[in-house]
């Protein structure tokens, strides 16, 4: 099990950045992924693994003017 942004997620082994954003149907082409305070560059989603009982943040950047 891991949590994102403090909601639980079951785990899986091999499991990385970009299956949890499809898991969790984040589309929003801006975002930044932190796992377990580490920044995951974008570049990253598809071959970076998330350990079991890791803590993801998912932030949704904004901008406008």
């Amino acid at each position: 099990m891991i949590q994102v942004n403090e909601e639980p997620l079951d785990w899986h082994e091999g499991m990385t950045v970009r299956d949890i954003l499809r898991a969790k149907n984040y589309r929003f082409p801006m975002l930044i992924i932190h796992v377990n305070g580490l920044l995951i560059p974008k570049p990253d989603y598809d071959t970076t693994t998330v350990p079991d009982s890791a803590v993801v943040q998912v932030i949704h950047l904004i901008s406008g003017g």
